[in-house]
């Protein structure tokens, strides 16, 4: 005869297994999938103090300062570029006069291929999904009346990131401000382009060659940039679950770690200014476990395999944006209750700053009404809730604990997974024989799948859209870009180019190209065609000459 569990546990699992009398009906998964237990406790999930640790410790499960937002709050930084440079230049003025703390950098898409607002491909694209930059010029409107050497940016671009990047330095020393002062984040993170974005310019090693120069320039001049920001948040976007995108995002980050130590580099001199970008999206408890286990799994690898020793480095620094597939276009004001409630997943997961999605940015880009809406989303978290009193308030929930360890376990098994695509054992090799052979874009399309099941067999619900829908809704007022910003961009360019020295800008295109197939580092040939009035397109060009283009394998 069974011995009977006479505990509280056991009393409340025999009164629960009564009162559910089909237990294959009271399954309840996560967003990703992931069973998720009717009660979590001691007798099913017992929670270990010393494997959580403390804020500002080893392993920094519960944050990576020792004061975490009683020190400091986390840093508001919202995403905006629209229309014209002049456009965005007065809605960063208008963020910064509304508390803003820093800058986030939205391009259009001709800017993010290394088009030329004038290239036949560009026409109808001109900025709509962000704003135009082409030149050092645009650069220089866009953050006119902005000290650079006082405001951190964030700079969301990754093919031509580099050549962004040339374009932002020229445009601070043109203001004065010497290139060590600058601070701010470049995502420049290739990887998540071949597996969710699809945004590149060549084949993928010499954009790992362009990234290891841009490390190489950063770590001996630009003590206070950050050059990489590996993302996560395109992969989730794409549908992957939060096991795929933590464990494919850190994949990316140790294949960065393993480029910048074959390029000679300290570990524990670069390492501390790599940074995440990471998704917030709506099913809260697992999104703050996935935050809670991607410290501590960065923290791991960095200290036990790539043999790191600062404390700065083996530290998970990132920030987060919520969901914008969560956003619905029908019903869009219940977008505000999505983000605030994604944002407060990622305050209570312990994010370095973050940004907030605006109601109707699933139609278009944000209006002003409704950035000032999401701006002060975050400022209603920051100053009237409280939150940020206790470090880590969920800390030690059994089930904040045990989803944690869930997501932990099953990013390690995706990281296995990586490795055994590895022809010689190393992150690199594996992600390059996975986006090689579209693993990657098959294993986020087979979880998208299967959401989309459980969204038309009703296990899964979006209100507004398969639950509480109504056949009537109002129109909704929102940005719409018009077609003359597009002939004023052109216009501009072409003056541009008719007023530069034509001979010094081709030459400079011209070294460029022979650098290319040297080894020397592209950053000082890039700035120097920058400095000659070269436009983003025609750079990107001069490079494709020599490193060809990239077409990804079909995945069925």
């Amino acid at each position: 005869m069974d011995e009977q569990d006479h505990s509280a546990a056991g009393r409340w699992q025999r009164r629960y297994t009564e009162a559910v009398p089909e237990p294959e009906d009271d399954v309840r998964t996560t967003l990703s999938g992931v069973e998720a237990p009717p009660l979590a406790g001691p007798h099913n999930h017992p929670v270990d103090p010393e494997r959580i640790g403390v804020p500002g410790e080893y392993p920094y499960t519960r944050g990576i300062h020792t004061t975490m937002y009683r020190g400091k709050p986390w840093t508001i930084r919202q995403f905006a570029g629209f229309g014209s440079v002049a456009d965005t230049n007065r809605r960063y003025h208008d963020l910064l006069a509304s508390g803003q703390h820093g800058l986030s950098v939205a391009f259009d898409m001709p800017t993010l291929m290394g088009r030329d607002s004038d290239e036949p491909e560009s026409e109808g694209e001109v900025g709509h999904c962000g704003v135009a930059v082409d030149t050092v010029a645009d650069m220089e409107r866009l953050f006119d009346g902005i000290p650079l050497g006082e405001i951190t940016t964030s700079m969301t671009i990754n093919a031509p990131a580099v050549v962004v990047f040339a374009m932002y330095c020229v445009a601070a020393e043109r203001q004065g401000v010497p290139i060590a002062d600058l601070g701010g984040t470049l995502q420049t993170d290739i990887y998540k382009e071949y597996i969710a974005q699809k945004e590149w310019l060549f084949p993928p090693e010499p954009h790992l060659r362009l990234i290891g120069d841009l490390l190489e320039f950063t770590t001996e001049r630009m003590p206070r940039y950050h050059p990489l920001s590996i993302s996560g948040y395109h992969i989730r976007e794409a549908g992957s679950t939060a096991a795929q995108e933590l464990s494919f995002t850190l994949a990316a980050g140790f294949a960065y770690v393993e480029l910048g130590l074959s390029r000679g580099l300290d570990l524990d001199r670069f390492g501390r200014r790599l940074s995440f970008f990471f998704d917030a999206h709506i099913d809260f408890f697992e999104e703050i476990g996935k935050f809670r286990a991607g410290r501590r799994l960065w923290a791991r690898w960095l200290r036990d395999r790539y043999g790191a020793t600062s404390d700065k480095a083996q530290q998970l620094r990132f920030h987060t944006q919520t969901a914008g597939v969560s956003l619905t276009a029908q019903q869009p004001d219940n977008n505000v209750v999505r983000t605030a409630v994604e944002a407060l997943a990622a305050v209570l997961g312990g994010t370095q700053s973050l940004h907030t999605n605006a109601l109707d940015e699933v139609l278009a880009l944000p209006s002003d009404h409704a950035a000032k809406v999401a701006l002060r989303t975050q400022q209603v978290l920051a100053e009237e809730t409280e939150v940020a009193a206790t470090i880590d308030p969920l800390g030690g929930s059994w089930y904040v604990e045990w989803m944690t360890d869930q997501v932990e376990a099953d990013a390690e098994r995706y990281l296995e997974r990586i490795l055994d695509l590895s022809d010689d054992g190393t992150v690199t090799s594996g992600m390059l024989r996975g986006v090689e052979t579209g693993w990657f874009t098959a294993e986020i399309a087979d979880a998208a799948f299967r959401y989309q099941q459980q969204l038309e067999k009703g296990e899964k619900h979006i209100v507004g859209v398969t639950s509480h829908a109504e056949d009537d809704a109002d129109e909704l007022e929102i940005l719409r870009i018009s077609h003359d910003v597009e002939v004023a961009q052109c216009a501009r360019l072409a003056e541009y180019r008719a007023g530069r020295d034509e001979a010094r800008a081709r030459a400079t295109l011209d070294e460029l190209v022979a650098a290319c197939g040297t080894e020397a580092n592209l950053v000082y040939p890039i700035m120097d065609a920058v400095r000659a009035d070269a436009t983003l397109g025609e750079i990107c060009a001069a490079m494709k000459r020599e490193f060809g283009t990239y077409t990804e394998p079909p995945v069925i």
